[in-house]
């Protein structure tokens, strides 16, 4: 996808959050551990979550802030994903699943702190700052509720 703006970036993480819910809704009806494909249910729950919430920034963004060209950030940066879904999960242990997806919000987390950096307007700094304290936020719920269902 050409990115040119920051409201496009946002779309574009959007997307990966909806990809990842799909990919690991899918997957959790082949692995085949039992655990995990708990784990996959609610993890799949958890990104469609995360999907509905960045719309919202999209939705209530600042037009200024969303229009605000994007500096060829994600060619020298990319987020590393499953972009097609060939079952990575259903493969997966409970603990690898974890390594992934963590992996996956603190890249999220890694380019909403590179954007917010770079922004050289502020209303483009306080919505990338925004929507870093929602991911980590999130990646912090997310991450007590794995470590319940790990308890068990």
């Amino acid at each position: 996808m050409d990115i040119k703006t920051f409201g496009e970036l946002i779309s574009w993480t959007r997307d990966l959050h909806s990809h990842l819910a799909s990919c690991l809704s899918h997957c959790a009806t082949k692995n085949e551990e039992e655990r995990a494909r708990a784990l996959l249910d609610y993890l799949a729950a958890h990104e469609s979550e995360m999907e509905r919430i960045v719309s919202e920034f999209e939705r209530q963004g600042n037009s200024r802030a969303l229009e605000t060209r994007v500096f060829d950030y994600l060619s020298h940066n990319p987020v590393k994903t499953h972009r097609t879904c060939d079952e990575p999960y259903a493969k997966l242990d409970f603990q690898g699943i974890c390594r992934e997806v963590f992996d996956f919000h603190d890249q999220i987390a890694d380019l909403y702190k590179a954007m917010a950096d770079r922004a050289e307007i502020p209303e483009a700094r306080e919505l990338f700052q925004a929507l870093l304290t929602m991911e980590q936020n999130e990646s912090m719920r997310l991450a007590r509720q794995v470590g319940r269902m790990e308890d068990l």
